[in-house]
């Protein structure tokens, strides 16, 4: 399946949950009536009393669950943060003396420039010495990935690349949501056993009168734990396919199978494995987990077998063959640094160039949306390239969370004098003169001799650091954004798709939840939005009215050849899409895909595009959070 499909079998499994949980929650209503019946109902019971005795269990016996899921869900409206926090994760800083956190960041960099994602925040749980990881969040713009330092330890750079770029593919799947959403359901089914319990433990030899409230505690608390049951056997079969789709997916993206494998090899042969040390915390996100964080075993497994997900990677592998390691990991603990150290993996070479800004390149629109989200080894090598060629200077400032604003609003500047001062003024009136004046210093000395490819990479990159400001801060910095977009007509369409992907990564980062949502709306809903995208991306990739008309034509062949509009050039140029991105984010994911094709078809329609066309490319796709990887697929 390409990402699309993913997409639409994400939706779908997320609505199998909700339709799981509600027959799941129904027949624990059944199951306290029925019981609540056959104990308390008596032949001198009226069918009326009867009757108001099974209402109020079944409204008391809904609300503990749904009060429960809720109080859940609303504890982790912070996205991946608030689950790595309560994991006991550490946040890792920008900049470390550790080796270990350097290497980390460097491989996390090069994985999410790849996949043409915004940068994850990267957090260690420091006191785990099992080999493990996990991705939380509701979105990429959110997404957290988190790793044990026995992981940091144990596994060399090939391994750890292997381990980061499974998690990678539960961000571009879709499943973190939906791994949220089950965390909120166990705990509200869970909910119902707890209050049954707590009621017994409270009430047990206190009052010889409450027979019947520890009656109804003891069939609340059994009955909860059956429910309970039943939903980790739905949560263990929901995540054994995820994982084996994960395993699969790290390996197309990185093209070698020795990294994931020899991570998994290490997880059975030390005597840690990838176990936690809270079984109680471990248990509620081991269907997150890299490894298995809890040990239990057939049914209720959340993982394929360790020899399984090994020999899917090295076909003969064995438990003979797994033994031996064990024996000799036993006596020499495995160390990650030595073992690059041996394969020379510790140091990066000189990188090879980036295209000249003006070649281009012939592509597929077919192949360019059948890359989304579906990056390859080539472009792993690219973001090894990029992720090198980034200057010194501007990554050391990226990192800093007080330089941070001033880089991404540099980026945003117009190359025309007059309009820069215009945009100058406009960050001075709202951050003050200082910041402007460094906005200004910063976009003449390195942001316009900036080499197109590198202007995404450097934005993913601010943003972790950019995240970690106050909400009215981001909220000021949202409004800069915006004013210097519109402080003058004339904004390159590239500089207006960076500051929406801007806004749209900040505002969900702030409010994951509420932005975590599948879309469901067709082709046909959206007509009007989508013939304007076309006719904008053609009109600012051709300078002769005829050339922009075939170009969006050939779009429109691709995304509705029945039904297409005529085109009009919009007279307010970029600005016209300001309606567009909020009705096209909402299309259904297979609309997507055929929405991709039409833009890469309108914009290459001349016969190739440039390093900055496909960079603009890249950037609407953001935007409609369909993240492109950085090589283009070539017809």
């Amino acid at each position: 399946m390409n990402f699309f499909e993913r997409q639409a079998a994400a939706r779908r499994n997320s609505f199998r949950l909700v339709l799981l949980f509600v027959l799941a929650v129904a027949g624990i209503v059944l199951a306290v009536d029925l019981a609540a019946w056959l104990v308390f109902a008596d032949d001198e019971s009226s069918p009326g009393e009867v009757g108001a005795m099974l209402v109020f269990c079944s409204v008391l016996t809904l609300g503990i669950i749904g009060l429960g899921s809720l109080y859940r869900v609303a504890t982790l409206r912070g996205g991946g943060e608030s689950v790595a926090l309560q994991m006991g994760g550490v946040a890792v800083p920008e900049r470390s003396n550790d080796f270990n956190l350097r290497r980390l960041r460097n491989v996390v960099e090069e994985i999410a420039i790849a996949s043409g994602v915004p940068m994850p925040k990267l957090y260690v749980l420091e006191h785990e010495a099992a080999i493990n990881a996990f991705a939380a969040g509701y979105s990429p713009s959110d997404a957290v990935v988190a790793v044990t330092r026995g992981a940091l330890d144990r596994l060399n750079r090939d391994e750890l690349q292997g381990v980061i770029a499974h998690e990678f593919s539960h961000i571009l799947n879709g499943d973190m949501r939906l791994n949220i959403r089950l965390i909120g359901v166990l705990f509200g089914i869970l909910m119902l056993a707890i209050v049954g319990r707590k009621v017994l433990e409270l009430g047990r030899g206190r009052d010889k009168n409450a027979g019947a409230v520890l009656v109804a505690a003891l069939i609340a608390m059994v009955v909860g734990y059956i429910g309970l049951f039943f939903g980790r056997l739905i949560k263990a079969g929901v995540s054994r396919s995820r994982e084996r789709l994960a395993d699969a997916s790290a390996v197309q993206f990185t093209r070698q199978t020795t990294g994931l494998a020899g991570a998994l090899k290490k997880i059975g042969g030390i005597d840690e494995g990838s176990r936690l040390r809270h079984r109680a915390e471990a248990e509620e996100v081991s269907h997150m987990l890299f490894g298995d964080g809890v040990g239990l075993t057939s049914w209720f497994a959340t993982h394929p077998p360790l020899i399984e997900r090994i020999a899917a990677l090295e076909p003969g592998f064995n438990g003979d063959q797994l033994a031996r390691l064990r024996q000799q990991w036993h006596a020499v603990a495995p160390n990650g640094l030595e073992e690059d150290a041996h394969l020379g993996l510790t140091e990066r070479g000189t990188p090879p160039p980036l295209p000249p800004a003006g070649a281009e390149q012939a592509v597929s629109p077919t192949a360019v949306a059948a890359q989304v989200a579906h990056p390859g080894a080539d472009d792993y090598r690219r973001a090894d390239t990029i992720a090198a060629n980034i200057p010194d200077d501007l990554r050391a400032l990226v990192a800093q969370r007080e330089a941070v604003v001033a880089v991404l609003l540099a980026l945003l500047l117009d190359t025309q004098a007059v309009v820069a001062d215009k945009q100058a003024d406009e960050i001075a009136a709202r951050l003050g003169k200082s910041v402007a004046v460094e906005v200004r210093a910063l976009h003449l000395q390195s942001m316009a001799m900036l080499h197109p490819a590198l202007r995404l990479p450097l934005a993913s990159l601010a943003f972790p650091v950019l995240r970690l400001r106050p909400r009215p801060e981001l909220n000021v910095f949202l409004d800069t954004v915006n004013a210097i977009v519109y402080a003058d007509g004339s904004v390159s369409l590239f500089e207006y798709c960076l500051a929406r992907l801007l806004t749209v990564h900040v505002r969900e980062s702030l409010d994951p939840s509420r932005y975590a949502r599948y879309g469901h709306r067709k082709i046909s809903d959206v007509r009007r939005e989508i013939g304007t995208l076309l006719a904008v991306v053609a009109q600012f990739g051709n300078a002769e009215a005829d050339a922009a008309r075939k170009a969006y034509l050939a779009g429109m062949q691709r995304v509705m050849p029945d039904q297409a509009l005529p085109y009009l050039p919009r007279s307010n140029g970029v600005l016209a899409l300001d309606d567009v991105w909020v009705p096209l984010d909402a299309l259904e994911p297979l609309a997507k895909e055929v929405l991709v094709e039409a833009i890469a078809a309108t914009i290459s329609h001349d016969g190739g595009i440039t390093v900055a066309e496909s960079e603009l490319l890249r950037t609407i796709c953001s935007t409609l959070h369909c993240p492109l990887p950085p090589v283009l697929g070539v017809s």
